[in-house]
């Protein structure tokens, strides 16, 4: 598996316009994406700008068919004036948790 933290540092003046494409691109990868396995959009009350991703591939193939979709570039052009900054850091999963 592999996994992928996002760190997005939004305009907090652009944040209500964020949200919603942010969460529309985390289903349709989740739907539409078959290596996709997890998408989770995480927020801190305290710093409202800051949005962070938690996503899960079966392969780092799976995480570059991603940013190869349509509505990933679309998403990603869509939200690129909103941002101060982005940070992306891809982990190979060694020992994934069972519950």
């Amino acid at each position: 598996m592999h996994a992928v933290l996002v760190q997005f540092e939004v305009d907090v003046t652009r944040l209500e316009e964020f949200m919603p494409l942010m969460a529309a691109n985390a289903d349709t990868s989740l739907k539409s994406e078959p290596g996709c396995l997890r998408f989770d959009i995480c927020t801190d009350p305290a710093r409202p700008g800051d949005v962070m991703l938690y996503e899960l591939y079966e392969d780092a193939e799976a995480f570059a068919a991603h940013l190869g979709s349509i509505h990933f570039k679309t998403f990603d052009a869509a939200v690129a004036d909103m941002l101060k900054g982005k940070h992306v850091e891809r982990y190979d999963v060694v020992r994934p948790a069972h519950g």
